[in-house]
């Protein structure tokens, strides 16, 4: 049976001259978010202890992240600062299996992919994709369950606050250029089908782990093989040394370690798309004529101040972006939602897929402050105040539990 499921409901350069036209922009987003902590908002969480980091993520600067376990590593809240990109040190990790031996990435050119469901067939190394073409885009890149601690209900799997998103600047080849290498799509085929190159664990059934996830075919006009991010060979904690980017959909289906992609008529059968990263009401089990974890929907949160603030005025930091869509606005409250006053973007904008950046100047006054930011995109639809409860713990854009509460001396 070939389920329609919709999504979520809420709503060219060599790699040189790519390096050097962003490097100041890497450089200056790390220089905002050191100017937070000096302007006296609250600094990145230093850790009482040393934080153990499993080899592959060695490179990560542990005080910025939450380890939740050696597939799971969440961005600090007070370290995602005001920067339009984030530190490739400081993004969060999301892993479904073990990730590959590091071997993988020693000669990341020599990497290939399969392309099927097009009218000529090909395996690929990263070496020929790279002669096909190269694009650079900036997107958001965000776990489905980023949100997922604020559900009452106690939903399985990590509980992430608002750390499991980033914004990152990914450099590859566009899918489309390949697929016009290759002859064009194959008639009758509705869907993207990326498959990891993950090792499967000895006695399982394959469809039962694996990841393999498939998005609708109208990603097509946007989705990149990337091997850079952040102006840097894609590190194995990312997917290198190939990783599929979707740009607004959420990070299960921007496949790591891109082993095999498809055009296919239907979604695949395996556990993680067919019951998996779906929206179901609470109890119930998951199936594939639900909704799929696919576009992003709009969101935003404070980052800082996030405890503390002195009296009078204070600026208020935080991020928002629209998924699929640009954004159009963002409000914020420093009463927990009864009034709103807007804030203005900070930095460049980098297309509809990345993160604003936004701040707005408040005169608090002594006391607690309830603040809370909320997020509008170009086609008006607007952050609600609560969630939509569900299973997993999917999904959660709403406003009120994003909020901080700051004291005011």
């Amino acid at each position: 049976m070939n389920h329609e499921p919709q999504s979520l409901p809420l709503t060219k350069s060599p790699d040189n001259q790519i390096n050097q036209s962003r490097r100041s922009l890497l450089v200056g987003s790390a220089g905002a978010m050191a100017a937070v902590s000096l302007l006296g908002f609250t600094p990145l969480a230093k850790a009482a202890e040393a934080k153990t980091l499993p080899d592959y993520t060695s490179w990560k600067d542990a005080s910025a992240l939450i380890v939740h376990s050696a597939n799971t590593m969440e961005t600090e809240r007070g370290a995602i600062g005001s920067g339009v990109v984030t530190p490739s040190d400081r993004l969060f990790v999301r892993n479904n299996l073990t990730a590959p031996n590091e071997e993988i990435t020693q000669d990341p050119d020599a990497w290939e992919v399969h392309i099927e469901g097009v009218k000529n067939p090909r395996t690929l190394s990263v070496a020929e994709l790279k002669r096909i073409g190269v694009e650079t885009l900036t997107s958001v890149l965000q776990c489905s369950g980023n949100g997922r601690a604020f559900f009452p209900h106690g939903a399985s799997g990590t509980q992430w606050g608002v750390g499991a998103a980033g914004c990152a600047i990914w450099t590859g080849v566009p899918l489309r250029d390949v697929v016009t290498e290759l002859g064009g799509v194959a008639d009758g085929m509705k869907y993207i089908t990326g498959t990891g190159g993950e090792k499967i664990p000895d006695g399982l059934d394959p469809k039962t782990v694996m990841v393999e996830r498939s998005v609708p075919v109208r990603a097509l006009e946007t989705a990149l093989l990337a091997w850079q991010l952040n102006d840097e060979a894609l590190p194995l904690a990312h997917g290198g040394p190939l990783r599929l980017v979707v740009p607004g959909y959420y990070g299960v289906n921007n496949v790591k370690y891109v082993k095999n992609l498809a055009f296919t008529e239907q979604q695949t059968d395996a556990k993680i798309q067919a019951s998996g990263y779906r929206i179901r009401d609470v109890g119930v089990p998951g199936a594939p004529d639900q909704p799929s974890m696919w576009e992003m929907n709009v969101k935003s949160w404070v980052t800082a101040p996030l405890e503390s603030a002195g009296s009078g005025r204070t600026m208020i930091y935080g991020v928002a972006f629209g998924g699929v869509k640009a954004l159009e606005k963002v409000e914020v409250s420093t009463d927990g939602g009864e009034s709103w006053k807007p804030a203005r973007f900070l930095g460049p904008d980098l297309g509809p897929y990345a993160w604003r950046p936004f701040v707005m100047a408040a005169d608090l006054s002594a006391g607690e402050h309830r603040i809370v930011s909320k997020a509008t995109d170009v086609d008006g639809d607007t952050q609600p105040e609560g969630r939509t409860e569900n299973e997993r713990g999917y999904g959660h854009n709403g406003w009120k539990d994003h909020g901080v509460t700051v004291k005011v001396a």
